[in-house]
């Protein structure tokens, strides 16, 4: 039988490529979005394609539907957009757990949780595995994110000790390309939208910290990996281990971009992490998984995205 998948957050940044993944493989695909961050442009080309059904809908609220999978990634993930609106960000970490959890244990369902490599906060332990308690201010700017994700995580467990319901787990570590919101704050498109619009490229504290960034077409096949396989729960790190000083990708946009922008450097933000590195040991040995894209290629398509974006 063909699985009808829901994708919660189907019209995002990583939903669209996942919902496009599927449509393309014959599954049906139901998309739930709620537009706070995600775009109809983003999934436009899939809504007449015969097995791909576009729900408007906030997954706090609760949603009945026939499904047999789901892949709850709703929620703003980058600071802009989830400190605009930290309590409905908390919401939807929390109450759309409850929910998505609620329609899974009905169905008898696989329910597959995005969870975030700001579980482990500002890591003390380098790199990160699974099994780090992390690092997290429950009272900061960013803890509506940072904890709301890992009451999701604490929800999931919950269900599948009480309840028996079919969870995976993954935590997603930096991810960027093709559709990245222009305003969402994140580093990548920060870096190349002031590099192409020739505008100084803003740097937060001294430029060492570093980031590990992983192409969406890499996440994207962990997280049908971490899907299809039946004996691994999770949780499970997906990211790409080569880390990266933030002066270093700068560097490397100006590069790419050719453009002639001067970095500036402005205060860290309270509670940004330092170091952030995944370790994907256990994706490698159990799921087979190991990302492909370097980040000179990867930054080449996203530079291309936003150059069509910027300059239709």
């Amino acid at each position: 039988m063909i699985p009808t998948t829901l994708i919660t957050g189907g019209a995002g940044f990583i939903g669209s490529h996942l919902s496009e993944r599927l449509v393309a493989a014959g599954e049906e695909v139901l998309c739930l979005d709620n537009f706070y961050t995600g775009t109809k442009d983003n999934i436009r080309h899939l809504l007449n394609c015969p097995n791909f059904e576009l729900i408007r809908h906030d997954i706090w609220l609760p949603v009945y539907i026939e499904v047999n999978r789901i892949f709850n990634l709703a929620c703003p993930a980058s600071p802009v957009h989830y400190q605009n609106d930290p309590v409905s960000t908390t919401k939807t970490s929390v109450l759309g757990a409850i929910n998505m959890l609620g329609l899974a244990k009905r169905r008898r369902g696989r329910i597959l949780q995005a969870s975030t490599s700001e579980v482990y906060g500002d890591p003390q332990r380098h790199p990160q595995r699974e099994d780090y308690w992390g690092h997290v201010n429950p009272i900061g700017k960013r803890a509506c994110y940072d904890e709301g994700k890992r009451c999701a995580e604490t929800l999931f467990f919950d269900y599948h000790r009480q309840f028996g319901v079919d969870i995976r787990v993954v935590r997603i570590f930096n991810t960027y390309g093709p559709r990245m919101h222009p305003r969402d704050g994140r580093v990548v498109s920060n870096f190349i939208v002031q590099a192409l619009r020739g505008e100084p490229i803003m740097l937060y504290g001294d430029g060492t910290q570093t980031r590990s960034f992983c192409y969406v077409d890499d996440l994207v096949d962990g997280l049908i990996a971490m899907m299809n396989q039946g004996e691994l729960i999770g949780p499970v790190n997906l990211g790409n281990p080569a880390e990266f000083s933030v002066r270093e990708l700068a560097e490397m946009v100006l590069r790419l971009t050719g453009s002639k922008s001067q970095l500036v450097f402005g205060p860290l933000p309270p509670d940004d992490p330092v170091r952030r590195q995944p370790d994907i040991s256990q994706a490698q040995e159990k799921l087979a998984w190991t990302p492909k894209v370097s980040l000179e290629d990867g930054l080449k398509e996203t530079i291309n995205y936003f150059r069509k974006l910027l300059n239709p």
